[in-house]
């Protein structure tokens, strides 16, 4: 298993694919690790999502073309978060909750 930089994940959506076409919807994308400014927009600030239909990727755009800080989510990636999540909500919890 290698580790990459990718852009933090806030909210989980879908993945399909009909063998043409991936489509990646309800994803919320923040910042990855190095929180380099090159995803802010110039004079707003604000990020995008940059996605890849054709590709099957969801990335955030980048306004700095010489950074190389993170990489874009292949939907294979996210859609093993979808079954990560899957399998963990499935579990029963062992011990009750504190409270």
């Amino acid at each position: 298993m290698s580790r990459s930089r990718k852009p933090s994940v806030f909210q989980v959506g879908k993945v399909r694919d009909d063998g043409r076409t991936v489509v990646i919807s309800g994803w919320g994308l923040g910042l990855c690790a190095a929180g380099c400014a090159c995803h802010r927009h110039p004079s707003s600030g604000h990020l995008a999502i940059a996605e890849d239909q054709a590709g099957g990727r969801l990335g955030l755009v980048t306004f700095d073309e010489d950074c190389g800080c993170c990489e874009a989510w292949t939907a294979e990636e996210l859609a093993g978060i979808l079954r990560d999540l899957k399998a963990v909500t499935s579990l029963q919890s062992q011990e009750p909750l504190a409270g």
